[in-house]
């Protein structure tokens, strides 16, 4: 026997099964040159000289890890679909005397081929492209420095040491398969699970309450924070019952409508029902993988979308002003009157002006509360239980509002607070206070600390009064006391440029003298934060549209390989319908039925899952700075009606495919 019969008759296999190969092929080098590419621009060296460089790195990495591991799960996935349409004719090799050694050899060949194919032909197409990419992600980032066009080693010895492991492990689990099952099993292979399925109503119940409670989780959440604890665990169970609804749920709902005997006995209805239902089984894991693979597409590209989109908006709700100085001090006054002069005469030398001008002291700490006693303890840095407590006095009260100090005695104070109101007297360790008025509202707090922050905000009477609460939380928290706070922000006139270079000038003139005055001293700026917040939302939108594409590309792939394996699967039952007096076109409009049904199901349930995950999804934007509701909400639409053209396209496409197939 020649040394080249295999590998020819590999060749030839692979070219006769061109229906099935080349378009796993061609997923094959997306999922390579993809990895190539994010590999490329993570450790590309133009990328560590962009503001923000930490946060896109780490999006960067996320992203590599994310595409490495889908595509090992995905090319397994698809892999299954091509060994169960070739068991038939590996069965039929072995009978006409062919080893199981050598159909293992004609399977090395055939696994080396596509590798050598895929691998070569990824890597080619990422390095042509990565240099488009890289420009794409420096457009969304506001980053002008362009990188030159060279070949990543590193993204090629990644992408190498990933593809070449899955290729070896899926060679691995064909020739197990192969070694393990008898030539009969072989050639009846792919007629496995054309049994009826059995009505699983535990499963089915399990699924609805699996999918009940996640949705549950998703619209009962009301706190970011919580959100971002519970998000994951109501994906979870979203995803158990999507699986779940759809290899029981789906055999009950056909079952019931085979006993509508008036919409099941006409001919599409007939032959398209009692078709999917003896196929559920091997459907259900397709049509469910095609729902969360949708939702995945969906919930990405419109989160990342909207929050690109809102960026000036996340920058409004983060920093209200400018520029904000919050400085440390544990001990002393610190010079509160020339850190102020210092602040003025910097701003001044920059030719600006200040406005909206805010400056105050307050002390804040964590302490444990229980009705109406707070607890100064370290046991309750870390619970549920604890609140916020923020201190200032009268003085500072009126400083902060521009009104006329409010007249407290002893321990009487001024309470406002975000969360459960706090009754009168209340106690804080061995003092008790009473509330005198409850404020309204209180100028410290905004938006973002009422989403974030359940506190009570306390006016004392004067710094005796703070002097004893600050004494007394720093004995009882030891190394984990909190320090005194002074609070400076305001508005400059100006350019953003001629911001960033005032506030670069302010933060010098702190640095070189006022600094010593306090134990820490740190600056923001709006203007000087913009570029790190561009960087983190142009990467969540780089990150977003690029693993859309990926989940986009296996959702299609896993569509055209199950409307192959339906068409070759119904082929000979519309054979044997036409040959009983079935017509061409009832033929066509039950293939139609059939088609939308299957397809436009997990469509259907993907924007459901959206609508219930809605309100969970906007308050994990909320951490992310970004309020504006309506515009996820548009974003949210479009990229419904954009991901619904692209498949209803790829529907046209393979209800054709199926039809030439089975007519």
């Amino acid at each position: 026997m020649s040394r080249l019969f295999f590998p020819r008759l590999a060749v030839s296999n692979i070219r006769k099964n061109g229906r099935f190969y080349f378009p796993y092929l061609l997923t094959c080098i997306g999922a390579v040159a993809m990895f190539y590419i994010m590999c490329a621009i993570t450790f590309d060296e133009g990328v560590k000289k962009m503001p923000g460089a930490d946060s896109l790195s780490f999006i960067l990495k996320l992203g590599c890890i994310v595409i490495a591991v889908f595509s090992v799960i995905f090319l397994f996935y698809t892999n299954s679909f091509l060994i169960k349409r070739r068991k038939k004719e590996l069965g039929l090799y072995n009978i006409l005397g062919m080893e199981k050694r050598h159909i293992a050899r004609i399977m090395f060949f055939e696994t080396v081929l596509i590798a050598f194919a895929g691998i070569t032909g990824g890597i080619a197409a990422g390095v042509l492209l990565h240099k488009l990419i890289v420009l794409c992600l420096f457009k969304l980032i506001n980053f002008s420095v362009p990188v030159g066009f060279y070949v990543s080693g590193i993204g090629m010895a990644y992408s190498l040491s990933l593809f070449i492991s899955i290729f070896l492990l899926t060679l691995l689990f064909n020739l197990v398969q192969i070694k393990l099952a008898n030539p009969i099993e072989l050639l009846r292979g792919s007629s496995v699970g054309e049994r009826e399925p059995k009505t699983k109503r535990l499963l089915a119940f399990a699924g609805a309450a699996s999918l009940g409670a996640g949705y549950y989780i998703a619209l009962t959440i009301e706190s970011p924070l919580e959100a971002i604890l519970y998000f994951f665990l109501a994906v979870l169970l979203v995803i158990a019952g999507t699986y779940c609804l759809f290899t029981a749920g789906s055999v009950f709902v056909l079952k019931q409508i085979r006993k509508n005997k008036r919409y099941y006995y006409q001919a599409k209805h007939f032959t398209s029902v009692s078709g999917m239902l003896y196929r559920m089984k091997q459907n259900a894991a397709g049509l469910a993988n095609i729902c969360i693979l949708s939702t995945m597409v969906l919930v990405m590209v419109s989160t990342t979308a909207s929050l690109y989109a809102g960026v000036e908006d996340a920058l409004d709700y983060r920093y209200r002003t400018d520029i904000s100085i919050s400085a440390k001090y544990t001990s002393g006054a610190a010079d509160r009157d020339r850190m102020l002069a210092d602040i003025q005469n910097a701003v001044k030398e920059q030719n600006r002006s200040m406005s909206n001008l805010k400056d105050y002291r307050y002390l804040s700490f964590t302490a444990g509360r229980k009705g109406n006693e707070f607890a100064l303890n370290t046991d309750n840095l870390f619970t549920n239980s604890s609140n916020s407590l923020v201190f200032l006095t009268a003085e500072e009260y009126a400083r902060l509002t521009g009104t006329e100090p409010a007249e407290l005695e002893g321990n009487e104070v001024l309470v406002y607070s975000t969360g459960e109101n706090i009754g009168s007297p209340f106690k804080l360790q061995d003092q008790e206070y009473s509330v005198k008025a409850r404020l309204d509202s209180f100028p410290m707090v905004d938006e973002y600390f009422e989403d974030f922050v359940e506190a009570h905000f306390v006016v004392v009477s004067g710094n005796d009064a703070l002097s004893r609460i600050y004494e007394a939380q720093k004995r009882a928290y030891g190394k984990y006391e909190s320090s005194m706070t002074h609070e400076i922000s305001f508005d400059i006139d100006g350019t953003d440029e001629e911001k960033i270079a005032c506030a670069n000038s302010v933060r010098d003139t702190l640095g070189s003298g006022t600094k010593e005055n306090y134990d820490s001293l740190y600056l923001e700026s709006k203007q000087l934060s913009a570029g790190e917040f561009y960087a983190f939302y142009g990467g969540f939108l780089f990150l977003g549209v690029f693993l859309g594409l990926l989940f986009l590309m296996a959702t299609v792939l896993i569509m055209y390989y199950k409307q192959i394996s339906e068409g070759y699967d119904d082929k000979e039952r519309f054979e044997i319908m036409q040959k009983v007096g079935m017509s061409r076109d009832e033929i066509k409009k039950t293939i139609s039925s059939q088609i939308l049904l299957v397809f436009f199901l997990p469509l259907v349930t993907a924007c459901i899952h959206i609508a219930f995950a809605f309100k969970i999804i906007t308050k994990l934007l909320a951490v992310m700075n970004l309020t504006n509701v309506s515009l996820f909400a548009w974003c949210t639409l479009f990229t419904v009606i954009i991901f619904g053209a692209i498949y209803g396209i790829v529907y046209a496409a393979t209800a054709r495919v199926y039809y030439r197939i089975v007519s």
